[in-house]
């Protein structure tokens, strides 16, 4: 269930429980806020302060400075099977797929060593890896099969970095270029950096919020996409504290 709807029915839930126990004026106070959240956030007013914070550092792509032994890292945004036509990117994945070439490109001019990491497993349940899927994606664009690292276990973003990271330490790269959503980038690169991978942000698209007085189911989808970016640093940051995560790779360990 989207985190947003979550909120919300609980809101309502713990309105009607109040309203039963005759805390009427806690009651109306629950079912206020309720509204409130519903009315900011599917206005756009609420998903757009949240992008805001998550996006804006991301908004210039940085310009390539080539190491010579470069990698870029492409993270996944699902798959989908095409009925009698096998197993596509997603829609959402086309951005950071033109972006993760683009760099490509510019990098095999420059006349250094270029890798491309695909990272994703089979976690939508397709038959075939994210990573095999894109992978194929990016070879009809013009990436060469031998400059292609796949990574086809990881399930979550986190997996991305624990798994990928060791494949980049094996190829002895000196810059790693991590290419994914303008919003996902602020958690992805801090996964990264705890396994040892202080890798340059790119984003590959944009999420914007439709901002009216109508509102719009998109502006929903879009305050899920940046609640679950917020909770995601928000329980790496906690997960750190009480030693719940994997202990930390320094930078060039094995």
């Amino acid at each position: 269930m989207p985190v947003s709807l979550e909120i919300l029915l609980g809101l309502i839930v713990v309105g009607a429980a109040l309203y039963r126990l005759a805390r009427r004026r806690l009651a109306v106070g629950a079912w206020l806020l309720a509204g409130v959240l519903f009315a900011t956030a599917a206005c756009g007013w609420l998903p757009a302060k949240l992008l805001a914070g998550l996006q804006t550092p991301y908004a210039q792509r940085p310009v390539p400075g080539w190491s010579g032994r470069d990698a870029i890292v492409l993270l996944g945004a699902g798959t989908v099977r095409i009925p009698g036509d096998g197993v596509e990117p997603t829609v959402f994945a086309q951005g950071r797929i033109n972006e993760a070439v683009r760099l490509y490109r510019a990098c095999k001019a420059h006349g250094g060593e270029c890798r491309l990491e695909v990272s994703g497993g089979d976690a939508l349940h397709t038959g075939r890896s994210e990573a095999q899927v894109y992978a194929e994606t990016l070879v009809a664009l013009g990436v060469a099969p031998g400059d292609l690292l796949l990574e086809v276990r990881s399930m979550n973003t986190w997996q991305n970095a624990q798994f990928g990271a060791p494949l980049l330490r094996a190829q002895g790269v000196r810059r790693v270029w991590l290419v994914s959503s303008a919003f996902h980038l602020r958690r992805a690169s801090r996964y990264f950096a705890h396994f040892g991978v202080h890798a340059v942000p790119v984003r590959g698209d944009w999420l914007k919020a439709r901002v009216g007085w109508m509102p719009q189911a998109w502006n929903l989808t879009v305050t899920d996409a940046a609640l679950h970016e917020y909770i995601g640093v928000w329980r790496f940051h906690v997960y750190n504290r009480f030693g719940w995560n994997a202990a930390t790779t320094q930078p060039g360990a094995p």
